[in-house]
């Protein structure tokens, strides 16, 4: 039998039931961002580089062409280019490329890079040593720096289904603004 009481619990019930699919579909997409990350960063999935301490002992007597591609930001006001186009290196030996950033504007401005590497099959094996996007960087007004990335491509790659095909790869960088550090801010209202 239908009445007042049992339309009020079986109201109650399917609010509670709504409100639970809320909260897990509110904890679900605040966990995608850093399982995308964590995603992207293990399978190159998206041309996502790899971070190591240094370069494999092994040298294949293979080479790729590396290209390098700078953009900004919609809004960042600094110059940013490579210092050179393209380099060709051997798989599994260590190149060294430079970027320069120039901030024309009177004022102290924060960039932060991001990058990835095309095509997205080699993202796995392009590995980073050191570069300037693992921080951010602040440029006084007027200064130029030239700023290093240190890679290698893994000699994996070879074994590779798709990426064994990838005799070009692309390094692209895009610089963002950030805000300054407090630390430049207040140095630079005094």
């Amino acid at each position: 039998m239908k009445g007042p009481q049992n339309d009020a619990a079986r109201s109650r019930r399917i609010a509670l039931r709504l409100v639970g699919v809320v909260v897990l579909m509110g904890a679900l997409s605040y966990a995608a961002v850093p399982f995308y990350n964590w995603f992207c960063r293990v399978t190159g999935f998206g041309g996502t580089t790899s971070v190591a301490a240094t370069a494999p002992d092994t040298v294949l007597d293979r080479t790729v062409r590396i290209r390098f591609d700078a953009s900004l930001e919609r809004g960042m006001p600094w110059q940013f280019k490579p210092m050179v186009n393209e380099m060709e290196i051997k798989i599994g030996e260590s190149g060294l490329a430079f970027y320069e950033a120039y901030n024309p504007t009177d004022k102290p401005i924060a960039g932060q890079a991001s990058y990835n590497v095309t095509p997205y099959a080699a993202g796995g094996y392009f590995t980073k040593i050191e570069c300037f996007c693992f921080t951010e960087q602040v440029l006084q007004p007027g200064e130029r720096v030239q700023m290093p990335v240190t890679f290698f491509v893994d000699p994996a790659i070879v074994n590779d289904r798709e990426g064994k095909y990838a005799h070009t790869i692309t390094l692209s960088y895009t610089f963002h603004v950030l805000d300054l550090p407090k630390a430049v801010q207040q140095t630079s209202t005094n």
